[in-house]
């Protein structure tokens, strides 16, 4: 006959092994906290742009005050548009092209993207500075996953949305 013994494990002991597995193991940690210090090591490396932290987590830097309104949800915009990575590499412009038109803050593009122009006065530009979460994502599908990206960003028109 075989004797088993009790095996005694404090609740303490494995309430620490579940929050270490469930969180300690996490690689999202990692890259998030390597993507923030990218974003800080940029903002750090160009005082002359004192970019603004908005609720969002989005950066907001004026780079030209614009003399027209603000837009507003549904008007339509055009702007030109550079985004680029953090060390210059640019992966998409309009520049030397048609500017892009669409209805604001209508979750057709990218979510800081939209919010952004949102900040800009007709005829300025800005530059806004997103992480991961708020632009490209963490799939790996377009951009490998936790890049932050940075457009420069002048709204040249708008016209205002239904029942204005």
């Amino acid at each position: 006959m075989t004797s088993y013994k009790k095996l005694f494990i404090p609740a303490s002991l494995i309430i620490a092994v579940f929050v270490l597995l469930s969180t300690g193991c996490d690689p999202t940690d990692k890259y998030e906290k390597e993507e923030r210090a990218q974003i800080q090591d940029y903002i750090n490396a160009h005082p002359e742009t004192p970019f603004e932290l908005k609720a969002s987590g989005l950066y907001y830097f004026n780079k030209v005050e614009g003399a027209g309104q603000q837009p507003v949800t549904h008007d339509t915009v055009a702007v030109i548009y550079t985004g680029s990575f953090l060390d210059g590499e640019i992966f998409g412009t309009n520049v030397d092209g048609d500017t892009l038109v669409y209805p604001a803050n209508e979750d057709n593009l990218l979510p800081g993207f939209e919010e952004g122009v949102m900040y800009i006065k007709e005829g300025g530009t800005a530059l806004i500075l997103l992480s991961s979460n708020l632009g490209y994502g963490n799939s790996g599908i377009y951009f490998p996953a936790y890049t932050p990206t940075l457009f420069e960003i002048k709204l040249v028109s708008i016209t205002p949305g239904p029942g204005k």
